[in-house]
């Protein structure tokens, strides 16, 4: 559509002048410091006067030189998880009180749930709306500097596959739901003609009827941009081919639906366990060419915290400039009373990372749980980073160190070397008794598996983890202190079934990669057990 290409054309113009300043990388990295400090004396001017700020002397603080206010800050304000939050956070959005953790009254939250932990409801104020609609525009420059005609994208349709939960609004006006349901209600005209699914779907609640509608709003329309998690993306199609077979159209791949398909923005899972299904996806062909281009970001509810600036790099670029403070807390400390901190430009490379923010929502020294590795610190260019796991989901039953990046390159790599297609997976510790041994379970989506392939399977993700890490090399020397891991296949789609049966099943929704007891992967076995036999 002309007119709608028109849009590309003006966004173009528009980001042209952050274009030029992002892609000046050695001066990012100069600055990269300068310019964090400036985002928390920013926060702590904004703070000073709400009950958190006056606590924790903000008014004192942000007339300090940087250093001493940094100082300051880290004194006044300790690591903080959710649990030691809430209280304060729960004044807010329950009963609307004003000026406890930031300014007025938040009237947004998102609502984040895990797989292990239940409900946290994290605070959307309109400085943080402006954080994420800034994180968006960059998403386009990065795009646009990955090669992409932003013009010619427009020109066609951008699909959203976000999560699944509209708003609930209590007494006091205050709105609760996920992410996406908080941005979706923001999106004006003209965006709304050439976005899809639409406002309907899109806060659509119930997840099958979600993915259903969406296949049949989107299967006949000229989608050029898609947006979300490789795993919910691959569902959609999936879903979307069978409708148009079934409908007398013949169609093998992605292409055949989506010829001028131009770009795949993804974040939320690690990517590279489901490439040769993407792949295959766009083309019909596991070893296939991909999607023409893909941009990885990462967009937790906190903040959007990176995106991929650099085509083919898997490290993020972090956004330093969008009223967020981070700090990184070396994995190993993360559980001291006073851990050590440090801002992107104090990191090591090597080194794994706990990011904590203080946010634009009212979030202080907020431990999010993920752990990062840097790939490049300042001054070398600006910092960009990876999300190897997260803090809780590890195993380190037998002292074998595994972090969730282990497994799921060690599954890539098993993956590619005997050529299958597999889908969501965990793994856990097989703890000995009588004549069962210490050892990895790996719990993983494959049909058609057969006892040989599954055999090769596990030696082959065997030497992948040893690859990666000495401690777990050093517990398998001999078969002595670990036995070579143990590969379960379930069905494809088993995982989603067990998110579903626990109320979890949507677009925002993960499985996690590995945990430290068997709480999780037994749970998921015996419900996919329990469905095969129905």
């Amino acid at each position: 559509m002309a007119w709608t290409r028109a849009i590309g054309v003006g966004l173009r113009a528009l980001l042209a002048r952050r274009i030029r300043s992002l892609s000046k990388t050695s001066v990012w990295g100069q600055q990269a410091d300068r310019v964090q400090m400036r985002q928390l004396r920013w926060l702590l001017e904004h703070a000073a006067e709400t009950e958190f700020g006056r606590n924790a002397q903000f008014g004192r603080l942000k007339r300090l030189p940087d250093e001493d206010m940094l100082h300051g800050f880290r004194q006044e304000v300790p690591v903080q998880s959710y649990a030691q939050l809430k209280p304060m956070l729960e004044r807010m959005r329950q009963d609307g009180e004003p000026n406890v953790t930031w300014p007025g009254v938040v009237m947004d939250w998102a609502q984040t749930s895990g797989t292990t932990a239940g409900d946290k409801f994290v605070p959307i104020s309109s400085e943080m709306l402006r954080h994420n609609s800034k994180a968006a525009l960059d998403i386009y420059a990065y795009a646009s500097m990955f090669g992409a005609s932003i013009p010619d994208i427009f020109a066609g349709q951008v699909l959203f596959l976000g999560g699944s939960t509209s708003l609930d609004v209590n007494e006091h006006g205050v709105r609760t739901g996920d992410l996406s349901g908080v941005v979706t209600r923001l999106i004006r005209w003209p965006v709304t003609k050439v976005w899809l699914p639409g406002k309907d779907i899109a806060l659509e609640s119930d997840w099958p009827t979600k993915i259903d509608s969406m296949a049949r709003r989107c299967m006949n329309e000229d989608v050029r941009w898609i947006s979300g998690m490789p795993s919910w993306s691959i569902v959609l199609f999936e879903h979307m081919a069978k409708l148009a077979n079934d409908s007398g159209r013949k169609v093998t791949c992605l292409h055949d639906l989506w010829p001028n398909l131009r770009l795949f923005v993804h974040g939320g899972v690690k990517y590279g366990p489901f490439e040769r299904r993407v792949r295959e996806m766009w083309s019909g062909d596991p070893e296939g060419d991909d999607i023409p281009m893909r941009l990885e970001v990462y967009a937790a509810s906190e903040a959007f915290v990176a995106s991929q600036d650099v085509r083919h790099d898997p490290g993020m670029r972090l956004n330093i400039d969008h009223q967020i403070h981070y700090e990184f807390i070396p994995l190993s400390e993360i559980e001291s009373d006073n851990p050590p901190a440090f801002d992107c430009s104090r990191v090591e490379r090597g080194e794994r990372y706990v990011v904590v923010m203080s946010t634009c929502g009212g979030l202080w020294r907020y431990n999010i749980g993920d752990v990062v590795e840097f790939d490049t610190i300042p001054p070398d260019g600006p910092p960009r980073l990876r999300i190897v796991g997260r803090s809780r989901h590890f195993m380190n039953a037998f002292g074998e160190n595994i972090i969730a990046e282990h497994i799921e390159n060690a599954v890539t790599a098993a993956a590619e070397e005997i050529s299958v297609r597999v889908g969501e997976f965990t793994a856990a510790p097989v703890y000995p008794a009588g004549e069962t041994a210490a050892r990895v379970e790996l719990l993983i989506e494959w049909d058609d598996a057969s006892p040989t392939m599954v055999d090769q399977f596990a030696t082959t993700f065997d030497a992948a983890i040893k690859r990666q890490n000495n401690d777990y090399t050093a517990k398998r020397a001999g078969d002595v202190g670990m036995a070579p891991p143990i590969v379960t296949p379930v069905p494809m789609g088993a995982f989603h079934r067990w998110l579903a049966a626990r109320g979890k099943l949507g677009g925002q929704h993960k499985c996690p990669r590995c945990a430290n007891d068997r709480s999780i992967i037994e749970d998921v076995a015996a419900h996919a057990a329990t469905a095969s036999a129905v």
